[in-house]
Parts: C-alpha cells; sequence; structure tokens
C-alpha cells in the first residue's frame, strides 16, 4: 500500500475547522469551498477518508525503537547526552510527564482513534443525513475498526488507563471533560472492534497494507495474549497459523525492500518514498520511515550498500551474546560494523565512532541503505515495519499453547521449533522441554526472532520480568509511562503511580 497512505491533508483541515467554536452567525461556505456537510457524500469519499486513518500509523514510528531502548536490547546512542534527549531519558529510566517522544506517541495515537471516530460516526448516514450505500463498505469499515483497536492497543499497552470514546470525534470541548477509562474496559473495546473487524474483512486484499481478516485475527491473538487469556488467544491465533502465510527460508531477505510483503507478512506499517518530502517540523509525520535514519552509521563513507545516519537506538552487545553459534539471525539483526569493514575491505569504509553509548553494533534490521531514499534523504526512507510476521504469530500460539489451562505443550514445541529450524538450517536445534522450561524457551526465542522490532520492552513487562532484567526499572512504576503533562493539566487526567 506504498500509495494509498498519505496525510490528508485537506481532510486534517476540514476535520479541525469543523470542531471550532462559532463565536457569531457564520456561514463557513463564504470563505472555504468545502465543509463537513459537502463532504462523504459518495463512495470515493469514505475510501478517501479512509487513507486518512491509516497515516497516524506510520507516525507513530518512535514506538519501534523506543520498545527496544526501554529493555535490555539497545541503548539510545546518539551524538552526546543531550542528543535525542527523550530516548536518552527513557533508556536511563529517567524520564517523566514532559518526555516529548511519549507525548509524541499519545497525540499520534488518539489522532487515529479521532479520524476512525469519525467515520464511525457516519457510518450510517454522512453529515448531511443521507445514507451513502456502496459495495465494500462493511469491508471498509472493518479496516477501521481494526485501526482504532490498533490506536488503542498501542496507548493501553504505553499507559494503562487511557480515556476511551469511540460513537464521535473529539472536540476541544470534549477534552477538557476527558476520564481515564480502565484498562480492562479499554481492551474490551479493542477485542469488539477486532471481532467487528474479523466478520467483514477479506481474507487477502488486492492492494498490499491493507488490513486483512487473518492481520486481525492475529492482533487479536496478540491483545489475548497481553491479558493473559490463553485459551481464546490459542484459538484465534490458530486460525492464521492455518492459513496462507508461511516462513521465508532465507531469514535476512525479509527485510530488504524486496522482502516487503511477503510470505511471512500478517501485517505492515507502509512506507514509501514515491514523493519527495523536505518538511523537518514534522520529520516523523511524513511518508517515510524516519526510524531508519536514527539507525544509521555516523559518518559512514565508501561503496558499501548502507547510507550514513545518526548512531541511535544501538543493540547492545547483551543481545549479540544472546545469540548461539549457527543462528543466522544474530548477523541479520546487529551488525558489528568493525568485523564487517575488516570483512569487506573493497568498500573503503570509513566512518564515526558512536559518540555517545558506544556499543559498536548497529540495528541491521531497519539500517538504511543507499538509493531507498527522496526529498530529504534523512526523513523520507522506504522501509516497512514488520508489526506482524508469520514468526511472531507461531510463538504466540506457542506461548498461548503452553499457558492455557489444559496446556497443548506438543503442539507449542512444534510452533517454537518451526522457527528455531528456519533460525539454524536445521533440525538440531530443536527444543524437548515441556512446563516452565518450555515458556522460558519460547520467551528467550521471542527475543532473538524480533529483537529491535518493538516487542522486547512490552514482553518483559506483561510476562512480569522487567523488573529483573532491565537496569533502573522499579516495578510498581515503570510497567507504564506516564500521561504527557499536558494532557493531565487540559482534562485533568490522573497521573500514572510514581510519576
Amino acid at each position: 500500500m506504498q500509495n494509498i497512505i498519505k496525510t490528508a491533508s485537506l481532510l486534517l483541515f476540514i476535520m479541525v475547522m469543523a470542531s471550532c467554536k462559532k463565536w457569531v452567525d457564520y456561514e463557513p461556505k463564504q470563505d472555504y469551498k468545502i465543509t463537513d456537510q459537502d463532504y462523504l457524500k459518495s463512495e470515493d469519499d469514505y475510501r478517501t477518508m479512509e487513507v486518512s486513518v491509516y497515516s497516524p500509523l506510520q507516525w507513530l514510528n518512535q514506538a519501534v525503537p523506543i520498545a527496544d531502548i526501554a529493555s535490555d536490547n539497545s541503548v539510545s546512542g546518539g551524538e552526546n547526552a543531550s542528543d535525542v534527549l527523550g530516548l536518552q531519558q527513557i533508556d536511563d529510566y529517567t524520564y517523566t510527564a514532559d518526555n516529548d517522544y511519549l507525548t509524541e506517541i499519545w497525540r499520534c495515537a488518539y489522532e487515529g482513534v479521532n479520524r476512525a471516530n469519525y467515520l464511525h460516526q457516519f457510518k450510517d448516514k454522512n453529515p448531511a443525513g443521507v445514507a451513502v450505500v456502496f459495495p465494500g463498505k462493511d469491508a471498509l469499515y472493518g479496516e477501521i475498526y481494526f485501526l482504532r483497536a490498533y490506536y488503542y492497543f498501542t496507548l493501553v499497552k504505553f499507559f494503562g488507563d487511557v480515556p476511551s470514546f469511540v460513537d464521535k470525534r473529539l472536540t476541544l470541548a470534549d477534552s477538557r471533560t476527558l476520564k481515564k477509562t480502565a484498562r480492562a474496559d479499554v481492551y474490551k473495546q479493542i477485542e469488539t472492534d477486532l471481532n467487528n473487524a474479523i466478520n467483514v474483512l477479506p481474507p487477502t486484499s488486492s492492494q498490499p497494507g491493507r488490513v486483512t481478516k487473518y492481520a486481525a485475527q492475529a492482533l487479536l491473538g496478540k491483545v489475548l495474549l497481553y491479558q493473559n487469556k490463553f485459551d481464546a488467544a490459542a484459538a484465534m491465533l490458530e486460525n492464521v497459523v492455518n492459513g496462507p502465510f508461511k516462513l521465508v527460508d532465507n531469514f535476512g531477505s525479509i527485510f530488504l525492500q524486496s522482502g516487503e510483503n511477503g510470505p511471512e507478512s500478517v501485517f505492515e506499517i507502509q512506507y514509501s518514498n514515491l514523493s519527495p518530502y523536505y518538511n523537518w517540523g514534522a520529520a516523523t509525520r511524513g511518508q517515510g520511515n524516519y526510524s531508519v535514519q536514527q539507525c544509521g552509521i555516523r559518518g559512514l563513507t565508501g561503496s558499501s550498500p548502507y547510507a550514513p545516519g545518526w548512531s541511535t537506538n544501538l543493540p547492545t552487545q547483551d543481545l549479540a551474546k544472546a545469540y548461539s553459534p549457527g543462528d543466522q539471525r544474530k548477523d541479520v539483526t546487529v551488525l558489528d560494523i568493525e568485523a564487517y569493514k575488516a570483512a569487506n575491505p573493497q568498500f573503503n569504509i570509513t566512518y564515526q565512532v558512536a559518540p555517545y553509548k558506544n556499543t559498536g553494533l548497529y540495528n541491521q534490521k531497519y539500517l538504511p541503505r543507499k538509493g531507498e531514499t527522496s526529498g530529504q534523504p534523512e526523513i523520507n526512507y522506504l522501509n516497512n515495519f514488520r508489526t506482524i510476521r508469520f514468526a511472531d504469530v507461531l510463538l504466540m500460539a506457542a506461548e498461548s499453547n503452553n499457558r492455557a489451562s489444559s496446556a497443548n505443550d506438543s503442539k507449542a514445541r512444534d510452533y517454537l521449533n518451526r522457527v528455531r529450524r528456519r533460525a539454524f538450517g536445521d533440525l538440531l536445534h530443536d527444543i524437548n522441554a515441556s512446563g516452565d522450561a518450555l515458556k522460558q524457551a519460547i520467551w528467550t526465542e521471542r527475543r532473538l526472532e524480533l529483537a529491535m522490532e518493538g516487542d522486547r520492552f512490552f514482553d518483559l513487562v506483561r510476562t512480569g520480568r522487567a523488573a529483573t532484567v532491565i537496569g533502573g526499572f522499579k516495578a510498581g512504576k515503570n510497567e507504564l509511562f506516564p500521561i504527557p503533562k499536558q494532557e493531565v493539566e487540559l482534562s485533568n487526567l490522573e497521573q500514572n503511580p510514581g510519576y
């Protein structure tokens, strides 16, 4: 879906203007050609607005590095102690409610909710009170409800209890009356949205990146797993395990441009460089994947396929050491720049050692590559986020079966070992454990398979291991991030414990 996800600035402008308080008798048509009363009159209008609901997915690009930097997988890096300060604070566990990265996660996710709610509000009748009927409308709303569920899942993972509203888009006046909704009730709404999506979505899509029934089932399985609803999660994920997906033979090929939306992809967040983008004022809100530039090697020159970057989100040596000899995932996940330089003298590589928190390692999965950007090169990389891969589904299904009320360790081992056989290319590394030992093996495998993909911190939190694994983590506080200060002040929201 490289072409469909573009920021619908005109539509956003209309929505913002429509929510402003009228101070005098005023006819908007005096100044503007289009108002919300004129919009959503045709199928094309609905489909154009639907694209705008996808856009905030791209803007959430910092959620992925945050979830690894907050864990034992990577460090913030950067130029110095004051560079990417918000990420430094997350890495050091000194962050507060003023953290700009966390504030952006909150704002982008709620922008997605608001856009989904706008379409939900006018599902049956448009703003003028007229019903607009067209083929595929139910499936269109399946995508809308999946996206709303995704945005709320992001919010509840980061912040716990959050304001939940679904009937209409939020106005400025509404925001001052918001109250936090219990996390369990937010999860109920997420489950409702995903079940509604599953009921109407097709199993496949003709356009890469659009939500399918399998994507909704996979996300619902993950949501259930996060709530320790293991029986329900196992049953839901089985639908995807038995679907059309397969593990590709070459693990490294997944993260190449040629590997995007491949046979292992259940859901990917699409990024594009098709239109030149130059707006530094909204660097994280363009069509390209801003986080790719962050991962790059500072000052890199030479004829290697890699482009230079900012030495941020650097994998730890602890992560590198976690891989066993023969595991092909290690070299795909972490790039040892000195070893790479020594092995490839023909590239004539020079680079600047990462100035801050240097580990000697770089995020190979999303390392910037030459020729994959346009416009302002640093902010327009095309690399998709592989948000739900089939390997992730297999490992979630393995954990759910192992932890179910009637555990099925045979099935859990099968799913786990499918992933390990791809990693090692043989049957010699199969896991034969049962019970708790099998559970621990599955958790370990999730780290190795999904490292630098934005799952590690949340896996450690949901399984109760964060305080024993992450330095600086305080139990009873750091399971959640703080509600942004401005939101607390505007809506008088209760801050999360410890902040």
